[in-house]
């Protein structure tokens, strides 16, 4: 069993920022890539920031709306990933859901896909 949850969210206004947090525990072996989405209502859930494996220094990939604006980071030893958002916009306000890509066990080489609870996030003008 492996849980994520996410911490963070909040009511910010147009300019400000927040720090998103999204630890995972139960059975892990391994981390391949983590990631942050974000839905807002009426639209189609879609991907904020990733993050691959590779040390706490994993190559980054970002949503064009955000890039210079979010860093995303991961804490390899609290199986945690960072979202820092900065110079937040009202079009920012949305469900922030973390995602993570993970190897339960070393005897068996499958990787799966889980995702955490979401964490509003609401950007006032």
């Amino acid at each position: 069993q492996v849980q994520l949850v996410e911490s963070g969210g909040g009511l910010v206004q147009a300019g400000g920022s927040l720090r998103l947090s999204c630890a995972a525990s139960g059975s892990i072996f391994s981390i391949k890539a983590m990631g942050w989405y974000r839905q807002a209502p009426g639209k189609q859930r879609e991907l904020v920031a990733t993050i691959a494996s590779g040390g706490s220094d994993g190559s980054t990939n970002y949503a064009t709306s955000v890039k210079g604006r979010f860093t995303i980071s991961r804490d390899n030893a609290k199986n945690t990933v960072y979202l820092q958002m900065n110079s937040l916009k009202p079009e920012d306000t949305a469900v922030y859901y973390c995602n993570m890509a993970i190897q339960r066990s070393n005897a068996a080489p499958y990787v799966y896909s889980y995702w955490g609870q979401g964490t509003q996030v609401t950007v006032s003008s």
